[in-house]
């Protein structure tokens, strides 16, 4: 089986780091991604995709990664199933990402590394 997914696009707010009631690091975060096509005399859609990352990866994002950032995102598609507060059931698509890299240039007032 093979799920694997590779995304580069623009941090649409600045990524918070959050912990688990057992101390794990996360944050979860929307990256505004372009589609590769267009129709003719229309404008590019931008699709907003949901990443989730983890312990070491979610602090990295936190740290060097801030709105209008351009990262590449390396992951996996997870889905996942809830029950809303009014008890709908919903179901949540996101990528759990397990490596993120630098997209662009140093931007004024950006970290180097």
């Amino acid at each position: 089986m093979l799920n694997s997914a590779i995304l580069m696009g623009r941090f649409v707010a600045d990524p918070e780091l959050k912990k688990t009631q057992n101390d794990v690091s996360y944050t979860k975060f929307t990256l505004a991604v372009d589609r590769d096509f267009c129709k003719k005399d229309e404008e590019k859609k931008t699709d907003f995709i949901d990443i989730v990352a983890w312990r070491n990866t979610a602090e990295f994002v936190c740290k060097y990664f801030k709105k209008g950032s351009l990262a590449v995102i390396k992951g996996s598609v997870q889905v996942r199933n809830y029950t809303d507060t009014k008890g709908n059931k919903r179901k949540v698509f996101e990528i759990k990402a397990d490596e993120v890299y630098f997209a662009g240039s140093k931007g004024k007032g950006e970290v180097q590394t």
